[in-house]
Formats: C-alpha cells, structure tokens, sequence
C-alpha cells in the first residue's frame, strides 16, 4: 500500500482525506451487499440478487483494507459511525423512510465516537 503518513503529526491518527471516501465506498458496498440479501429473503427478490450482493461485500472488504490506520480494531470501531450514517442516508434514499430527529441524535453521537476514535490522542506517540 502506498505509504500516506509522511506529514502526519499523530502517528496513529487516520488520514482522514482519503479515508473518508474510502469508508463511504465500504459503507454503501456493505449495506448494498446486505439489502440484496434482505430483498430476496424479506422481500421475495429472485436469487439472482445475490451475485451483485456478493460482490458488493468483496469491495466493501477490499476498500476498508485500504484504511491507512495501524491497527484493523481502530479502522474498523471509526468506521462503524460512517455506517450508520450511510445505513440512514440509504434507509431515506432507497427505502423512502426519512430518519426522524432519534436518528439524528444517534449518528451524531456515533459519528462523534468515530471521530474520538481517529484523533484521540495516543499514549507514547
């Protein structure tokens, strides 16, 4: 993997310019790959639905392994707020459900754990 950690001032922190895209990639191929398997098993789709699902849950695999963080645990516990964001962003574009102020006060609360997560500071470093 290209190494990104040249002019980083905490060595643990993730570069948050590439990861967020990056995680926004992984977030909507996960739920993209689960909701295929949701349609045909809740919703009746054909199983024809499952081919494009697995797929889509190979690149949500393949894109959270190009977070540039030092450990998998801390790239994968910040992701976690990316995606109940985008689960709620899909939940109002693809289900027509728009979230309420509940939700709202979750994400924001999750997204902000994801961000203690990437820039707490790290003992010894």
């Amino acid at each position: 993997m290209v190494e990104r950690r040249a002019n980083r001032g905490n060595q643990g922190e993730i570069d948050i310019m590439w990861a967020i895209p990056t995680y926004l990639l992984a977030a909507f191929a996960e739920i993209g790959g689960c909701f295929s398997f949701w349609a045909w098993l809740r919703l009746g789709k054909s199983s024809i639905w499952l081919a494009p699902g697995m797929g889509s849950l190979v690149l949500f695999a393949w894109a959270l392994t190009r977070i540039d963080a030092d450990f998998a645990g801390r790239a994968y516990a910040a992701y976690g707020g990316v995606y109940i964001l985008a689960s709620l962003v899909w939940m109002w574009a693809v289900e027509g459900t728009r979230p309420d102020h509940w939700d709202a006060i979750g994400v924001a609360i999750c997204i902000l754990g994801a961000l203690v997560i990437i820039f707490g500071p790290r003992a010894g470093q």
